[in-house]
């Protein structure tokens, strides 16, 4: 099972740490293994750099483009999408900071979550702390100057 936590990260911190998103990642790492003072220091680490989850938006946002497949389902405010050939399967709960996203399988049920969270916002960083994985769900373009 994979497990992802997708985070709205500051657009000054995503824009400065693009192609660095490993530091994200140790710092989320960090702080899931913390404990005591560290705990309280990553903490606010993780809330300067994020943003809060628009939670209302994302709801109306999954339903309006999920609600006419016949593979969706919500339930209690989580949703969950199984490929058609039952081979792919995801779920996804809002939680007031993040998103999680526990998928089996193939990718297919996962990818159709990160296809639509990612026409929302620009800064979605998804990790899976349990696989050691980082990344964007909109990559940043590179300003070039010339």
């Amino acid at each position: 099972m994979r497990k992802y936590q997708l985070y709205l990260i500051e657009d000054e911190f995503a824009s400065h740490y693009f192609g660095r998103e490993r530091i994200f990642f140790h710092l989320f790492k960090e702080n899931r293994k913390a404990a005591g003072e560290l705990k309280k220091i990553t903490d606010l680490q993780i809330s300067y750099i994020t943003k809060p989850m628009p939670v209302l938006r994302v709801h109306q946002l999954l339903h309006k483009q999920l609600e006419k497949t016949s593979c969706f389902v919500a339930k209690n405010g989580c949703y969950v999408v199984e490929a058609a050939n039952k081979t792919s399967r995801a779920s996804l709960s809002v939680r007031e900071t993040y998103i999680l996203i526990e998928s089996e399988g193939g990718y297919e049920a996962e990818t159709t979550f990160f296809e639509v969270l990612r026409k929302s916002e620009a800064y979605f960083l998804a990790i899976d702390l349990d696989n050691n994985k980082v990344g964007w769900l909109r990559p940043i373009k590179e300003r070039k100057f010339v």
